[in-house]
């Protein structure tokens, strides 16, 4: 059995899609399952529950021998992924995939990425068979720009010419199955390692870094309208988010991991994704065709095409 965190999530419901497509047994673990029903259909087993039940922790765990660790940006992520590995690692799980950042490290300027690296550092010493997916900016962030988009042709963002590859989250879940469904880690006694992936940490990006004037252009041509991208300064961002009804913290981490893209944290590209899963990521042509009622220009505004 395979234990999905964060199962509602842009990349933790990619990763239940993806195992179900491969015909695997998953138990999603949701505080709300109604919403997870709905979302995720008929043929994941779910479990409900909180990070901060640790009794409903060991419930999920019970009988799972593989745990895809995920959950919201919150700051009490470390205190609870850690207690979850200590979990995973008392109930005999043999192998924990923890979904992670491109940029993440203790002490990094970043809060979330910090949080995630004080995570990994945990998951290395736990006595766990573990593997690290750091992914690369979601595309999905772009969704949250799509009524502004929508209302003036115009995509705000504090981005300059940061040049980030970015990826699908359902290259990110095709990933992740890969690995969560990869051989011979249920098999194996506890203290043996599993061939292939255990103690790797795989960079997971999209085909190409582009900026986010490309992202407007890749918008442009996916609804037939132009789409403008204009810079805006990191201080007008975090206001105009915090306008937004965005919680004054995160909003300000946000401009932040903007700032950290400028200087290059996300331009790297890893061939990971086709060697986990035998296929090139997506690129943002096709998510954007993918979303285009998202971000359809409404009459009159913009320049039609």
């Amino acid at each position: 059995m395979i234990v999905v965190t964060g199962a509602t999530g842009n990349a933790g419901s990619e990763v239940v899609r993806a195992l179900l497509a491969r015909g695997l047994g998953v138990r999603a673990f949701v505080r709300d399952p109604g919403k997870a029903r709905r979302a995720l259909g008929e043929d994941v087993e779910l479990a409900a529950g909180d990070f901060a039940d640790p009794g409903s922790v060991r419930a999920a765990l019970e009988g799972a021998g593989t745990l895809l660790l995920s959950c919201a940006d919150d700051p009490r992520r470390v205190g609870w992924e850690t207690a979850a590995i200590d979990a995973a690692v008392a109930a005999g799980v043999r192998r924990v995939v923890k979904l992670s950042a491109m940029a993440a490290g203790p002490g990094s300027p970043v809060a979330f990425w910090d949080w995630h690296g004080q995570v990994e550092q945990h998951l290395r010493a736990s006595g766990a068979g573990w593997v690290i997916l750091r992914a690369n900016w979601y595309m999905s962030n772009v969704l949250a720009a799509a009524p502004g988009v929508a209302a003036e042709g115009r995509l705000y963002a504090p981005a300059g010419d940061a040049r980030i590859a970015m990826i699908d989250p359902r290259d990110v879940g095709a990933a992740a199955a890969a690995v969560l469904s990869s051989p011979g880690h249920e098999a194996r006694p506890s203290h043996e390692a599993s061939p292939g992936h255990e103690g790797q940490t795989y960079l997971l990006t999209g085909p190409r870094a582009i900026t986010y004037a490309e992202v407007a252009a890749g918008l442009s041509a996916a609804t037939g309208s132009t789409v403008e991208f204009v810079d805006v300064p990191g201080d007008a961002a975090r206001a105009g988010m915090i306008g937004d009804g965005r919680p004054a913290f995160a909003a300000g981490q946000i401009v932040a991991m903007f700032g950290a893209l400028r200087q290059g944290a996300g331009a790297q590209v890893s061939p990971a994704v086709e060697t986990l899963t035998g296929r090139a990521p997506r690129d943002f042509a096709s998510f954007a065709r993918d979303h285009a009622r998202l971000f359809a220009v409404a009459a009159g505004t913009g320049a039609a095409r």
